[in-house]
């Protein structure tokens, strides 16, 4: 029975759902609009669920990609963000950075976000999008990016195994 992990579905009260977990990858169509389907082993079951997406820089110039974050995940950042001392400079950059390139997106009726303008321009997404679970958030890459990561990913593969 593998690892025994739920379906997003079952219920553990009558008030507390499983928790999702982000994972596998789909390639989806961005309409006119920017709008992309979220998976919907992926969409939340509340009404009005907002995503917090970031444009997250990789390393290597031009790697930029979206980061999804519900919000769990979203307040642990947060946290690390107000723990950092107001008189560093570094800081005070980084919240100005993450703040300035994010922005929350409602799930639509139909399973769907809008990916921001300028997320979407810097990230190098137009008319398809990759979708990667990444556990408690998933990332939205343009194909290419993807593909070079991809391939990044592979030759780590290995050592980053090791990490667990």
């Amino acid at each position: 029975m593998g690892f025994g992990v739920m379906d997003r579905t079952h219920v553990m009260s009558k008030n507390q759902a499983a928790a999702v977990f982000y994972n596998s990858i789909y390639h989806n169509a961005v309409d006119e609009k920017r709008r992309v389907q979220i998976p919907s082993k992926w969409r939340p079951l509340e009404e009005d669920f907002q995503f917090t997406l970031i444009l997250w820089p990789k390393s290597g110039a031009k790697q930029e990609y979206i980061l999804a974050l519900p919000p769990e995940p979203l307040g642990a950042l947060v946290e690390k963000l107000k723990a950092m001392p107001y008189s560093d400079p570094k800081a005070d950059s980084l919240r100005r950075l993450l703040g300035k390139n994010s922005d929350q997106v409602t799930v639509d009726k139909a399973g769907r976000i809008m990916l921001p303008e300028g997320m979407s321009k810097g990230a190098g997404i137009t008319r398809q999008a990759v979708l990667i679970g990444s556990w408690d958030r998933f990332e939205i890459w343009s194909p290419d990016r993807y593909e070079a990561a991809s391939q990044v990913d592979d030759a780590l593969a290995s050592e980053a195994f090791k990490l667990i």
